[in-house]
């Protein structure tokens, strides 16, 4: 049986109730923070869906830090839609946004390092950034800045995932 086609776009305001449904059972797991439905909304921008015969089954978002460094974020695939490519077909338009706007290198948090893994990610220890960078990136209130610079203060918050990263 052919796979159904998997078709990425940006994500607009009315799909923010899908991702909501997406994500609320893989924040339950503790394999995504959980995010207030205003922090889907202030993010919508960077944010891709991805539809399966018109019905939304997965998301993920890319989150610019620095002029060579942005992560990807809120990556996930309804249950139902595990193997059809949605994961792969979502990490691809991000990377080619990446890759649009200048980044050349691209950061994420997570526990499917295989996945990740087979799209060329490898696992990272310490911060790689110029200490000029980090001095600049401290300032930053997003708490993924801080989970990529590996601060103390978020450390109870960490859900013991791997940090890691792409250079594009």
């Amino acid at each position: 049986m052919p796979r159904p086609e998997v078709v990425v776009r940006s994500a607009r305001t009315p799909d923010v109730r899908a991702v909501r449904a997406l994500t609320a059972p893989l924040a339950d797991e503790r394999v995504l923070v959980a995010k207030e439905a205003v922090a889907y909304y202030e993010g919508l921008q960077e944010m891709v869906v991805a539809e399966v015969d018109g019905q939304v089954v997965g998301c993920g978002a890319l989150h610019v830090f620095w002029e060579d460094l942005a992560e990807v974020r809120t990556l996930a695939v309804s249950a139902d839609a595990r193997g059809l490519g949605v994961g792969s077909a979502v990490l691809t338009e991000l990377l080619r946004r990446a890759r649009e706007v200048g980044v050349r290198r691209v950061f994420c948090l997570t526990f499917e390092t295989r996945f990740f893994g087979a799209h060329g990610f490898l696992e990272i220890e310490g911060t790689p950034v110029a200490p000029e960078v980090f001095a600049e990136l401290l300032r930053s209130h997003d708490d993924g800045v801080a989970e990529f610079l590996d601060l103390a203060r978020v450390k109870p918050n960490t859900l013991g995932n791997s940090r890691m990263i792409l250079h594009l």
